[in-house]
């Protein structure tokens, strides 16, 4: 049920390794150098790039040496570089890593790449843990894979903070939850907290593997490490393609209760000595125990929130601020919908639709604007969340005739290429679906932003 600023799950375009500048900013330091689009940086200061952080370690100065790569001549070029402070050098590459992704070498139970249909694109099964990346994009790391040398460069760098898995931390739990490596995971983490480095944690709770005596164990033993900052407790997903899993707390609506009352002393005490709450549930657990959402204050500033922590807190809250603060917009938005005869509807998954539909009930409280959950039938299993609705299950379940319906869709359900995980373009969706009458817009599913979609759309944005 995590929802995401949008989806994060592979492009399609081919990885090429290499510092490849993407764009140069006029009248920069790069720019002022002739350096454009299209060439690559191959070492600063003497020092081969391996990714980003290479770059902002070795280029941190006032003055920089660059060996730049013209692939129109095959020319390598020296070239210095030089800025005032606080100025940037002006250059974007492709990506931020040059040499190539770390991948996994774990064989966790819970994989949900194990779990994909078998028709998926190759890009989707790769399976990335980097430490790198957990710096540079929040993503979730083990530290299996990480060496000394490795382990050292975050220290020395101050990479802080990390996103890290540790899932549980009795040596035989862990190993036959994430395989062979799992000890080193945990080496890794003790080295890295006792080089200062802070800290988010993570669980995925899997019924009768790691969860109570486990979790319990696993909670202390954080609880004893101030520098795990967070911790986020999110349960088992499946799809109808697991050959292990069958069901989890979304089925469960006691074992879900029963994970919620274990945590509260160790939140109660975080409180109490912390002031901060630290351990956090991830929004499904709530659902699923049909319980409500705690208070914003608990979530700590939400540190974790694309992680599924805090999301419909936040975007509960968000709706009730904006009903306050743009009343006047959410008017004349109803205003709109009732002269042109128009019904809204926010695709959303099933797991949003009740917290999504608080915020159509503050834009028209006589039932124009609702929401249109779609049924996940591609993964199957317990998936729900809005970013992972595909567009064969999108199309399928919105009516033939969407004439008089204006459609805004999650931006979440699409990847930076546009598509979805079934490897359907946005454009086409958009296309059929004005085919089909509708009017159609994409938005980040959270209120302000539907509200700014609907007045651009509608055209009272002018």
């Amino acid at each position: 049920m995590a929802e995401q600023k949008r989806a994060d799950y592979a492009s399609t375009k081919p990885l090429a390794t290499g510092a490849w500048v993407a764009a140069v900013e006029e009248g920069s330091p790069a720019w002022e150098a002739g350096i454009e689009p299209g060439m690559r940086i191959d070492r600063v200061n003497g020092v081969v790039l391996r990714d980003l952080v290479d770059w902002r370690w070795e280029a941190d100065g006032a003055v920089c040496e660059l060996e730049v790569f013209d692939p129109s001549d095959d020319s390598v070029t020296p070239c210095e570089l030089w800025r005032e402070p606080g100025q940037d050098w002006g250059i974007d590459f492709t990506d931020v890593l040059f040499d190539g992704i770390r991948t996994c070498v774990n064989a966790c139970q819970f994989c949900f790449m194990a779990m994909l249909p078998p028709e998926a694109r190759s890009t989707l099964t790769l399976r990335d843990d980097d430490y790198r990346l957990s710096f540079l994009q929040g993503n979730f790391v083990t530290l299996t894979n990480v060496s000394d040398e490795e382990a050292e460069r975050i220290v020395t760098c101050g990479l802080s903070p990390m996103n890290v898995s540790i899932h549980a931390i009795t040596p035989e739990v862990r190993c036959g939850l994430i395989g062979r490596h799992a000890d080193r995971g945990i080496e890794v983490l003790e080295r890295l907290l006792a080089g200062g480095i802070e800290v988010h944690a993570q669980i995925v709770l899997c019924p009768g593997i790691n969860d109570g005596e486990e979790l319990a164990a696993t909670l202390d033993w954080v609880e004893a490490r101030p520098g795990i900052t967070s911790l986020a407790i999110v349960p088992l997903g499946y799809t109808k393609h697991s050959r292990r899993f069958h069901s989890s707390y979304s089925d469960d609506v006691e074992a879900s209760r029963a994970v919620v009352r274990l945590l509260e002393p160790y939140q109660e005490r975080a409180r109490r000595t912390l002031g901060i709450t630290r351990f956090q549930l991830s929004d499904e657990f709530y659902v699923d125990a049909g319980l409500s959402v705690p208070p914003a204050e608990t979530y700590d500033g939400y540190p974790q929130f694309y992680d599924g922590i805090g999301m419909l807190r936040s975007f509960l809250d968000e709706t009730v601020l904006v009903a306050r603060e743009r009343a006047y917009d959410l008017r004349r938005v109803e205003g709109a919908l009732v002269e042109r005869g128009v019904r809204l509807e926010l695709v959303c998954g099933e797991a949003a639709a009740e917290t999504i539909d608080e915020f159509c009930h503050a834009l028209s409280p006589d039932g124009r604007a609702g929401t249109r959950a779609i049924r996940n039938d591609y993964f199957g299993g317990d998936v729900n969340v809005t970013g992972l609705i595909v567009s064969e299950d999108l199309l399928a379940q919105l009516p033939n005739d969407l004439a008089g319906v204006l459609v805004i869709l999650p931006e979440v359900m699409f990847n930076f290429d546009k598509l979805t995980l079934d490897g359907d373009t946005q454009a086409h969706i958009l296309e059929e679906l004005r085919g089909r009458g509708a009017l159609v817009a994409v938005s980040t599913p959270n209120p302000g932003d539907y509200l700014d979609a609907l007045l651009a759309v509608l055209g009272l944005d002018r």
